[in-house]
């Protein structure tokens, strides 16, 4: 293999400025991932690959996304798989901290509060689970950061100026609201870091992949595929400048047994509210983001898709 692992901030910081020398690059790519890696990951790390001269992945199953200690011991761990996926798509550095080397003081006492674009949806079905995603994701862009170790001895180097790689970060459109939060977060801050959204991918009947689909059953795999057929309906609608008519498609959704829906609805990508037009009689023509989750038997699903963008 030629990827290489690396497991400390320090390591992190000396590989990808040699990296980045030998290759006399301009640009970094951090692809952040919680493993248990499948072609979505592959499509992130293959645009990643495509777009700069060297690419981090980060492997690290963040307790603070956790609300249950069982969900957390539960998360599939398949790091040699997870490498072998990395380095067919050519990424160069694979970073998987131990948690102590993340959290080294044990849990953080200050941490990134994710706001009111948390408080619904996944925010309010997963309470704190965004202000541990944004607290961990904004850690993993400083260790990421390619001017790290270029020069002063390795020192963490805080901001862009003239001279300095080119940095991007790459997340899954599938995770929406977590898209949308990191994106506010990183303008909010001044993070400088593009973020770039990489299109949901999907199995040939339409599931949106997911590293929790391996533990749906057959049938319940099967009732899964209402989700997308659901997001599939609106998508036609949007696209023709028909009414949404978003009960009609809840009611599609609600009436397969093993699928207990959470919500269903049509927002604004950046602000994450619903939108006026999401009603019967009104022809939709602005853009906006069709959003569902449900519980399909064991299993939480989550998926959208993008309307007229």
């Amino acid at each position: 293999m030629a990827i290489k692992l690396v497991t400390t901030a320090a390591q992190l910081r000396t590989e990808s400025a040699r990296l980045l020398t030998e290759k006399q690059g301009s640009s970094q790519g951090l692809v952040p991932t919680m493993g248990a890696l499948h072609e979505g990951h592959a499509r992130l790390a293959r645009t990643a690959v495509e777009q700069n001269d060297v690419v981090v992945a980060s492997i690290f199953v963040n307790p603070l996304q956790f609300g249950e200690a069982v969900d957390l011991d539960r998360y599939p761990r398949t790091l040699e798989a997870d490498m072998e996926l990395l380095d067919a798509e050519g990424v160069d550095l694979v970073f998987a901290p131990s948690v102590e080397e993340v959290y080294p003081g044990g849990e953080p006492l200050v941490r990134v509060t994710a706001g009111r674009l948390a408080e619904k949806w996944e925010g309010a079905s997963r309470p704190g689970h965004f202000d541990g995603a944004l607290t961990v994701v904004a850690k993993l862009l400083h260790y990421g950061f390619p001017g790290a170790g270029l020069s002063g001895g390795g020192a963490f180097v805080t901001g862009a100026g003239a001279g300095l790689p080119a940095y991007r970060a790459y997340f899954g459109q599938k995770d929406a609201q977590q898209l949308t939060l990191v994106r506010r977060m990183v303008a909010d801050l001044n993070f400088p870091v593009e973020i770039v959204a990489v299109p949901t991918v999907r199995s040939a009947d339409g599931l949106a992949l997911s590293s929790r689909n391996r533990f749906l059953s057959g049938e319940e795999r099967e009732a899964a595929l209402v989700l997308s057929r659901a997001l599939r309906l609106l998508e036609e609608r949007a696209n023709a400048h028909e009414p949404l008519d978003l009960e009609s498609a809840q009611s599609l959704v609600e009436s397969q047994p093993l699928v207990g829906l959470d919500y269903f609805d049509v927002v604004d990508p950046d602000t994450l509210e619903p939108l006026a037009e999401n009603c019967k009689e009104t022809p939709f023509r602005g853009e906006g983001l069709a959003i569902i989750a449900a519980k399909v038997g064991p299993v939480r699903l989550i998926d959208n898709v993008p309307l007229n963008s």
